[in-house]
């Protein structure tokens, strides 16, 4: 056989994805170097390696101790375990594999998720002298959540129990009787011994009351064709390929479904229609392009689409939605916080949002449900999404590729949770949900517009001036609405309609009922901002001084308000110089917890990243930050410059 020949027949084979998963001592990182040693899937200079290795090293004796082929890391070798997922390739004349080994102690399971989310089968190990243990059902739980389509229990160590068939049975009913509470399609029991290389890659001898398939065998046959999704067409766009004026291609990797030239496809959120053109890999022009295939797609019109954007087919429409529920696994040593912002990443999508309520907490042991209010590290529960903007997504179970998602947060950077979506909220969840996302009680009503309505363009005629909403945001002492007063001041002389909201006359009224929790102060800026819009419409100029200190609360007052008549000013000062101008004593109090969730000193405050304007009151007095305030507004139009 010619070598391209032998390329082209590697090429043809098709690939399983497998990952293990098991406690501790349950002999994965073994198995694995068994079916690599004897599949004849290691080089000899590896070979060589564990060899001297297993002789420093080893816990086999004098035999060569497999299991340092996949504990590749120094800390590995050393305790004895594994700690990060190790990816090992091997193939046989049958089949091409990509083994995820993944770790087995509970403080792992972050890095077993990372390792299982792309895989079509899952190794669950069992130590037969132990039995089935909490990290046995905690993976098997996994393996349920995240829809792997093929489980194999191989009960390991079967040589410690003198190969007893009686073990096996005992220790597979009582697992079959866990799992058939879990939505898992295809469970296979195979016993082994990885040391021993029992039932590994060959029928064993010790154990011919077997009759089933070896471990190796199943692996080679078992009917992965059918996994996956081949209806539903996903395109997410992860770039725009534009090297020359004359090409204009979309890229991206095909989520599931198939896509063919002439195809009609929507383009999601925008809604537009196209047709594709063109479909294109690494090579070049193809007929197909198919689930998990990288395609480049031409349409045949110019269309805006941009990275995030999704190309479906028209009949066959995912959900648009920023409201959600999504079984969540925690990953992180900070718990969940329901009053937090994070950043949640799905598909080519990254969109600021919140865990806006915990739903129920999952014992994996029992798989009993129980009220939390919130997640600690690997823990599991079922919670609702509200994102600043919606996102194109499926149900992880009709759609893995567009149902799974990550939560980063928004301070560390940091991968803090991994979750599958189960589906849209429904109207009477989102009343729930807060403020900003609940429906009105008269929704029934519907605006409407009197005779001798007065219109904004006339009143904005009559005034000489447009309205908008400076949303003055910093710390408590930053001598922000001492600049609100003055501006309103200087702008009441030139005969502008002006107004100050601010948080005292708020708090003495219209928020009189709110706390100084985080989710207190988002209601207060809510209300600030629906009446705000209501002077705006009146043709008022507000400045709103507020602390305001959430990045995406902030981008729901900006959507309120309106964008176009929004301005976002960062009052900036040092906190030392914040702590000397606060005459009320707030950050004493704060210091000593009477009060909780204080900006600054207990939550963080998230700065604006890009404000219209940015004044360090530390540096420049009241009157400077005013001019400069004055300054913005003749720039933007919103008051005349000669006014």
């Amino acid at each position: 056989m010619s070598i391209d020949e032998l390329l082209a027949e590697n090429e043809s084979m098709d690939l399983l994805r497998l990952v293990t998963a098991g406690s501790v001592d349950d002999g994965k990182s073994t198995l694995i170097g068994r079916l690599l040693y004897e599949s004849k899937g290691i080089y000899e200079d590896q070979l060589d390696a564990i060899e001297k290795a297993s002789k420093k090293q080893g816990s086999a004796g004098e035999r060569v101790d497999l299991a340092l082929l996949t504990d590749g890391l120094k800390a590995e070798r050393e305790q004895g375990i594994t700690i990060d997922v190790a990816y090992r390739y091997f193939s046989t004349p049958r089949r091409k594999f990509i083994i995820a080994d993944s770790p087995g102690h509970e403080q792992y399971t972050r890095n077993m998720v990372t390792g299982s989310s792309t895989a079509s089968l899952m190794i669950i190990l069992l130590d037969a002298s132990k039995g089935v243990l909490v990290q046995s059902r905690r993976h098997a739980f996994l393996a349920s959540l995240l829809r792997i389509p093929h489980l194999v229990v191989a009960i390991n160590k079967m040589d410690l129990v003198d190969y007893s068939e009686e073990r096996f049975r005992e220790i597979a009913a009582e697992f079959t009787d866990f799992a058939a509470r879990l939505e898992l399609t295809d469970l296979t029991f195979i016993p082994v011994s990885a040391l021993e290389g029992d039932n590994v890659t060959h029928p064993s001898k010790k154990m011919d009351w077997y009759k089933g398939r070896n471990l190796l065998s199943h692996l080679e046959t078992v009917h992965i064709a059918s996994d996956r999704n081949l209806i539903d067409f996903r395109f997410p766009v992860q770039y725009v390929s534009r090297p020359n004026s004359d090409f204009r291609g979309y890229m991206g990797n095909v989520a599931s479904g198939v896509v063919r030239p002439g195809d009609e496809v929507l383009v999601l959120p925008s809604g537009v229609t196209n047709t594709v053109k063109e479909v294109r890999d690494a090579n070049g022009l193809i007929e197909s392009g198919v689930s998990s295939q990288a395609l480049t797609l031409v349409l045949e019109n110019e269309t805006d689409i941009s990275r995030g954007d999704m190309l479906v087919h028209p009949q066959n429409r995912p959900t648009v939605d920023r409201c959600f529920e999504a079984m969540v696994v925690w990953m992180s040593d900070t718990p969940m916080s329901q009053d937090k912002s994070y950043v949640i990443k799905q598909s080519t999508q990254v969109v600021p949002g919140r865990i806006s309520d915990l739903r129920y907490q999952v014992d994996v042991n029992t798989l009993r449900k129980t009220d939390a209010d919130s997640l600690e590290l690997n823990e599991i529960g079922r919670c609702a999404f509200t994102l600043n903007h919606p996102i194109t997504f499926d149900p992880y179970r009709r759609n893995p590729g567009t149902g799974a998602l990550i939560i980063i947060d928004r301070m560390t950077n940091n991968t803090v949770g991994a979750a599958m979506i189960i589906g849209p909220l429904q109207d009477s969840d989102k009343a729930n949900l807060g403020s900003w996302q609940s429906t009105p009680h008269g929704g029934y009503l519907e605006r409407q517009e009197a005779a001798g309505h007065v219109r904004l363009e006339e009143r904005i005629e009559k005034q000489g001036h447009k309205p908008a909403t400076l949303l003055l945001t910093g710390l408590t002492g930053t001598r922000k609405r001492s600049i609100a007063y003055a501006l309103e001041r200087r702008l009441f002389e030139e005969g502008v309609n002006v107004m100050v909201l601010e948080g005292q006359s708020m708090r003495l009224g219209l928020g009189r009922d709110l706390g100084f929790s985080v989710k207190g102060r988002d209601e207060n800026l809510r209300r600030v901002s629906e009446m705000a819009h209501l002077l705006n419409e009146a043709g008022t100029l507000c400045i709103c001084s507020f602390v305001a200190p959430f990045a995406d609360t902030r981008a729901r007052a900006k959507e309120l308000v309106g964008a176009d008549r929004f301005l976002e000013v960062h009052v900036d000062a040092p906190i030392e110089f914040c702590r000397e101008n606060d005459p009320s004593g707030l950050y004493a109090k704060a210091d000593i917890g009477e009060i909780k969730d204080f900006p600054g000193v207990t939550v963080p405050y998230e700065a604006p990243q890009a404000p219209d304007c940015k004044l360090d009151s530390s540096e420049q007095p009241v009157d400077e930050c005013v001019e400069r305030l004055v300054g913005l507004l003749r720039s933007k139009g919103i008051i005349k410059a000669d006014a």
